[in-house]
Parts: structure tokens; C-alpha cells; sequence
């Protein structure tokens, strides 16, 4: 049997079926519950095996299982253990709570400004979690995209709640959380992640060699990462709404059962919760550094680390 490429994803990414299975296989809820030796008995397999150093009797199923813990709760560029919290295995789980709470309790100024500060907060440890380890970030400027994003949040939902409340029909009412969520992403992340902008993150060759530094690939990637936040709470920030608007029109009695009405929707939410040549035009320095770096054989196609 040949052995397995622990660098290399268990599943076909080049299709649509294929990333979903990687994701889903590297994200999997169940992994947060797992101590801190475990993960890092993981990491010391997975390492093992690369060098060709495992333990006599070690399987192929206990090399995937250990790929996936790594993958689940390791930063991909540093290597580091990552925060419980932060971790792309905690997204599920704590973003359905803290979801179904912005949708459930959305009425009065103060269940607004709560929510919104715990999403926040919930997001700014995401995002610093999940950085690009090779652009750090000082205290001061994940201090100012916190409170950033926290403002942005808090003056979309409540500047939205007031127009809606005069000028539109009470079911726009709750769709403040999401427009909350969707200015907030776009302040949130570009400034959590601007030494990125700034500086470029490491672009690299197909066989992971680093040939330079692109700010352009960037971003390209903090937007792409604010548009999939943004894809990612709007099934159930958008369809949830109506479902509930016609379930309290039918049961009245319903309304009144804030606990209950919290429970439902964080469980509904649950379901929902799912070239070069460029370069060279773009980038001149980058080109002209990859050049230098690759003696001339510049790669059709870079690759990098764009966050999650």
C-alpha cells in the first residue's frame, strides 16, 4: 500500500464535492471536545509519519484520523496550537448559538448592543486566530479593527432598526442582525489583517517553494474571505426571518417565549450553517523578485494562504 501525503488533502479540492468533503472533514464539531494532549499526540504522528519515523503497527486510519485532528486545531503557517475558540471546529457549534441569539433577540436597543458585542468579539478572536502567521499583528491594530468593527456593527443595526421601524413593514425589523454581520465583516477583517495589505502575504510555487510576496494576492484574499463570511450566515440570516414571521402570526403565544423562540432559531440556524501573468502587470516587484528567486523558471500559477 503506498503511503499517504500528509501535506496533501485526503480529498480531490479541484471540484466542488471534493472541497466540501476536506472542509467538512477538517471541520468536524466533534474535534473541540478533544484535550489539548490529544491534539498534540496528533501533530507528533503526523510528523512522525512525514519523516517516515512512525510507531511499528501505526494504521492508515490512525494517520487520517491524526491529519485530521492537526488540520482542525493547528494554524497551517506557524504550526501553533490554535485557541478552542477560534478554531474553524468551533464555527458550527458557537456561531449557531451566538446567530440564533442576534436573530431572537433583536426588539430592544440593549439585546442589540449585547449581541452584537459578543458577535464581535466571538469574530475578532476568529480572525486573529486564523491570520496569516507569516504578517503578525501588533495589539494596537487588533485593538482598533475590534472596536471598529463593534462600532460599524452596532451603528448599522441600530441605525437600520430606526429607518425600518418608520419605513418599513415589521418583518424588516429582523433583518438588523444581518446587516449588522455583513458591515461589520467588511470593516472587521481588512483591518484585522492590514499588515497583509500592506506588507503582501508569501506566494509560492506548486510545490510550496517560496518564490516572493504579493500584495495583490492579499487583497484577493481578505476578499475573498469577507465575501464567504458574508455567503456563509446568509441562508439562515435571510430565509429565517420569514419562517419565523409566519410561525408567531400563527401562534401568538409564541412570541412570548423568548427562551424557547432563541432555542429554535440557534437550531434552525444549525441546518443552515454551511494567473502569473497578471502578477507580472500588476506586481512588477513581485515579478521581478520571483525572477530573481527562481532563476528565470517563474511557475505558471502561485498559490497562498488567503485565512479562513
Amino acid at each position: 500500500m503506498s503511503r499517504i501525503d500528509v501535506d496533501k488533502p485526503l480529498y480531490d479540492v479541484n471540484t466542488f464535492v471534493g472541497r466540501f468533503r476536506h472542509f467538512a472533514w477538517m471541520s468536524d464539531p466533534r474535534t473541540c471536545i478533544l484535550s489539548d494532549d490529544k491534539l498534540r499526540q496528533a501533530k507528533t504522528l503526523v510528523e512522525q509519519y512525514r519523516k517516515g519515523q512512525e510507531p511499528p503497527g501505526t494504521t492508515s486510519d490512525q494517520v487520517k484520523y491524526a491529519m485530521k485532528l492537526y488540520s482542525s486545531a493547528f494554524h497551517p503557517d506557524s504550526g501553533e496550537l490554535q485557541n478552542f475558540a477560534g478554531r474553524m471546529s468551533f464555527q458550527m457549534p458557537g456561531g449557531m448559538i451566538i446567530t440564533g441569539a442576534m436573530l431572537a433577540f433583536y426588539r430592544t436597543v440593549p439585546e442589540i448592543f449585547l449581541c452584537q458585542f459578543i458577535n464581535q468579539s466571538f469574530n475578532a478572536l476568529v480572525n486573529y486566530t486564523n491570520r496569516n502567521a507569516n504578517s503578525p499583528t501588533s495589539v494596537t491594530q487588533l485593538g482598533v479593527a475590534y472596536v471598529s468593527a463593534t462600532s460599524s456593527a452596532l451603528v448599522a443595526a441600530l441605525g437600520c432598526k430606526s429607518y425600518w421601524t418608520k419605513r418599513a413593514p415589521p418583518i424588516f425589523q429582523r433583518y438588523v442582525p444581518f446587516a449588522a454581520v455583513a458591515v461589520a465583516n467588511c470593516v472587521n477583517i481588512p483591518l484585522m489583517r492590514q499588515n497583509e495589505i500592506a506588507k503582501g502575504i508569501e506566494v509560492t510555487d506548486e510545490n510550496g517553494n517560496t518564490v516572493g510576496r504579493s500584495r495583490l494576492a492579499a487583497v484577493k484574499g481578505i476578499s475573498q474571505v469577507v465575501m464567504s463570511r458574508i455567503t456563509m450566515c446568509a441562508p439562515g440570516m435571510l430565509l429565517l426571518p420569514i419562517l419565523m414571521e409566519k410561525i408567531e402570526k400563527a401562534y401568538p403565544a409564541y412570541k412570548r417565549m423568548k427562551l424557547l423562540d432563541a432555542s429554535v432559531q440557534t437550531c434552525m440556524v444549525g441546518c443552515f450553517s454551511l494567473k502569473t501573468s497578471t502578477m507580472k502587470r500588476f506586481e512588477p516587484a513581485l515579478y521581478e523578485e520571483m525572477v530573481e528567486r527562481t532563476k528565470g523558471k517563474v511557475p505558471e500559477k502561485i498559490y497562498f494562504n488567503k485565512g479562513l
